[in-house]
């Protein structure tokens, strides 16, 4: 596994000595603190080969709709009146782009 692989707070063997990944790239073992490249194939110790990034969530449809229409209706509120037609026309791009977008598999 590799360094970036890993959660923080995971334990691994690098080099024969144990470390516990304290940042990005950065690990503490006994001798203080190493850069551990990210090239390197790690031997991942406990549990730490288990912990993985969630999965990204799928969005509500619905819920964005209507978070967008309460954006636009504020900015409406702002916008003068002479720039309201702008502000409609960037509406209608971001309602057609959100058509665009694919489901994730599983949504």
């Amino acid at each position: 596994m590799k360094i970036h692989q890993l959660p923080l707070g995971a334990r691994f063997e690098y080099d024969g000595a144990e470390y516990v990944k304290t940042g990005p790239l950065v690990a503490s073992g006994q001798g203080g603190q190493r850069l551990i490249p990210k090239y390197a194939v790690l031997r991942v110790l406990g549990e730490g080969a288990a912990a993985s990034p969630p999965p990204p969530r799928a969005l509500d449809r619905a819920a964005v709709l209507a978070a967008a229409e309460r954006f636009h209706g504020r900015c409406a509120a702002l916008v003068p009146p002479e720039r309201q037609d702008e502000l409609a026309a960037a509406r209608a791009d971001f309602l057609r782009d959100l058509d665009q977008i694919t489901p994730a598999p599983g949504a």
